[in-house]
């Protein structure tokens, strides 16, 4: 088998998945928990500005050390550079075992609720075996190439944006002037949370999971034409359009609905488009089946590229380095992934136990990736970088001091699904330390 994979990417399309590993469910379903938590229109958006800096201070982190590793694997090369072996793999399981297959499985779920609302039947037991299907069905589709996986990014995200910026639109021109009245009205909207530590720590999961996925791009460098060009512009690019979009929605959705209803709704954006067009939940629906699908279809392609740059470093099985013969794709690597996901959908099962367990551990990586920087411009002053990051030391300092404001709230606010998360990765250390470690020489 082959082992060296096909650089055919161009820069829209990974800035398309970029955009669309990011624009999943979150935005759809998450704005009621948000809501739920701040009460106020005015803090609600401007946890939504928040999380969208995070992004953007990641994005212009990431994007410089992008343009200086090239090859596939991503954040896991980032760290493996930056603090050695241990920390590599430690990542790297994580994304496996916690992060993108834990995705997969709650977009897939939200997946199947929406498809099971389109035809009329909402029978919860059918929603994870559809959500099964789902990740099956996508897993075969990615096994034959990343022309095929990106040609669905394209299609998808397209819809998805088209679908939000409908939001967008009925919000700025159908503006209801009796919101602000119920507002100004509403002892929900008027008074503050009891504990805001704890209302920020359980808003900010739904915002952090939203916001998460621009770094996916970094992941398909190996197959990306120009890389060193073209990674650091998707991600900082999927970033900025996101942060844009999911403000404006969020803007939307306050212009079209009283904040106490938003807080007390799962479909937002269904019950939005209702108060001015009779099918808008019907088409919200499709929405946000699409919107999954396509950002599940992602996960399944971008994240084995990570265990494949593993295994060729020679500190994963080495199997996952073999790529098929014709369609040059890491098949094992994409199997084990799924395969993993639909174990955390037999176990886990529901949405918000699912993104609790994947969002405290994806944002400790995406700290530690974040520090990577300054290993690098101390110890590599003069290596060849296509961009640096703007406002160096403050733009990655900002960002790993917000990430590690969420971690330690959320450890603190929901131990036991964030302890999910650090058991898997002590499994993983044990698992590194017997088999993968290497010995010094003699």
């Amino acid at each position: 088998m082959s082992t060296e994979l096909k650089r055919s990417l161009t820069l829209y399309g990974l800035t398309m998945i970029a955009i669309g590993s990011t624009i999943g469910s979150g935005i759809f379903r998450t704005p009621g928990k948000i809501a739920l938590q701040m009460h106020q229109p005015e803090f609600v958006i401007a946890l939504w500005v928040l999380g969208g800096l995070v992004a953007l201070t990641g994005a212009l982190t990431f994007a410089e050390m992008g343009s200086m590793f090239p090859g596939a694997g991503g954040l896991y090369v980032y760290l493996r550079e930056a603090f050695g072996d241990t920390a590599g793999f430690l990542y790297g399981w994580f994304i496996l075992f916690v992060s993108t297959s834990g995705s997969i499985a709650a977009l897939s779920v939200v997946c199947a609720e929406h498809l099971l609302y389109l035809t009329g039947d909402q029978d919860s037991g059918l929603v994870i075996p559809i959500a099964v299907g789902i990740t099956v069905f996508l897993t075969i589709v990615n096994l034959f190439g990343v022309k095929v996986g990106g040609l669905m990014a394209n299609l998808f995200t397209g819809a998805k944006l088209a679908g939000l910026l409908l939001i967008i639109l009925v919000g700025i021109f159908y503006f209801r002037p009796e919101i602000s009245t119920a507002n100004a009205a509403s002892t929900f909207a008027n008074e503050s949370p009891t504990n805001w530590m704890s209302a920020f720590a359980a808003a900010f999961v739904g915002v952090l999971w939203s916001y998460g996925g621009f770094q996916h791009a970094s992941y398909l460098a190996g197959e990306t034409q120009n890389p060193q060009r073209n990674v650091p512009r998707a991600m900082v690019l999927g970033a900025l359009i996101v942060t844009l979009v999911y403000v404006l929605a969020n803007v939307a959705y306050m212009r079209l609905l009283p904040i106490e209803t938003i807080a007390n709704s799962k479909t937002v954006a269904a019950d939005a488009m209702k108060t001015v067009f009779s099918w808008g939940g019907w088409l919200m629906a499709f929405l946000i089946m699409l919107s999954t699908f396509g950002t599940t279809a992602i996960y399944c392609m971008s994240a084995p590229r990570i265990y494949y740059a593993m295994a060729k470093d020679g500190i994963f099985f080495r199997q996952l380095a073999e790529l098929h013969p014709r369609w040059h794709t890491p098949v094992l690597a994409i199997l084990i992934q799924a395969g993993w996901s639909i174990v955390l959908l037999l176990v886990w099962g529901t949405f918000g136990d699912l993104i609790d367990y994947v969002t405290f551990m994806d944002w400790i990586g995406m700290a530690l990736v974040g520090a990577s920087i300054f290993v690098f411009r101390k110890r590599r002053p003069d290596a060849e970088r296509g961009y640096r990051t703007i406002l160096y030391p403050f733009t990655p300092l900002l960002f790993i001091v917000l990430a590690g404001l969420f971690i330690v709230l959320q450890l603190a606010d929901n131990p036991k699904n964030s302890g999910a998360g650090i058991a898997v990765v002590l499994v993983g250390w044990v698992v590194y330390h017997f088999f993968f470690r290497r010995k010094p020489a003699a």
